[in-house]
């Protein structure tokens, strides 16, 4: 099976992956920080209903758009329920998530009403995105093309339709709800208070001025 190719050839690739050389036209094709999100509109499902949805319909909320490699694998499923059971957080920061795969809408479907214990969904709080003709996936430049499978991407665009943040990941390893969320809550904070956040920053801890004097009030406590 097709899965089963897949999943054996995930360290075979490393090598491969890290002794590729760099492509000055494929670096170039990547999504730019920061710069408009590539457009983009499919077949969705969500509540068991088939819909269509496009970047324009989250203007004015926050959107965390993540590709993951096939429907029924392996570490899909907890990322997609780990970021499904935290909707309440997602909701409560005006931030709207989408889940993006190139498989049909069909398999989305038949997907997420498997149960958890079989290695289904058992419903989703948020829309899968089909990109089965793989332009999506292409766009946001993470489509591996020899295995037609999508790495896993994950793109914070603000509410103006601005990407603000991306992450890739290779295959085998899954992502930090966690972490989006803090993100998320980081380039918000700056919107609205014009500070910017240090390293590992969290809500309610201290951030810095952007200036020479102002950031001193940071340095002296910090250090």
């Amino acid at each position: 099976m097709f899965v089963q190719r897949l999943g054996k050839s995930l360290l075979q690739r490393v090598p491969a992956v890290v002794s590729r050389p760099l492509s000055t036209t494929h670096l170039l094709q990547s999504p730019k920080i920061p710069a408009p999100a590539p457009d983009f509109k499919g077949i969705s499902v969500f509540q068991n209903e088939f819909k269509e949805v496009s970047l324009n319909d989250f203007r004015g909320k926050y959107l965390v758009l993540f590709f993951y490699p096939l429907d029924f694998t392996f570490v899909c499923p907890t990322e997609l329920i780990a970021f499904s059971d935290r909707i309440k957080e997602f909701d409560a920061i005006n931030c709207a998530l989408v889940g993006c795969s190139c498989d049909s809408h069909f398999s989305h479907l038949a997907f997420i009403q498997r149960s958890r214990k079989e290695g289904g969904l058992g419903g989703l709080n948020y829309p899968l995105l089909s990109d089965y003709k793989k332009e999506i996936a292409r766009k946001y430049d993470v489509l591996l093309e020899e295995e037609g499978v999508p790495l896993r991407g994950l793109f914070i665009i603000d509410k103006e339709g601005t990407l603000r943040q991306k992450t890739v990941n290779d295959l085998p390893v899954g992502r930090s709800v966690d972490e989006v969320l803090r993100l998320v809550k980081a380039f918000q904070f700056v919107e609205e208070h014009g500070e910017v956040c240090p390293a590992n920053w969290q809500p309610g801890s201290k951030t810095i001025k952007a200036d020479p004097k102002g950031s001193q009030a940071y340095f002296e406590t910090a250090n």
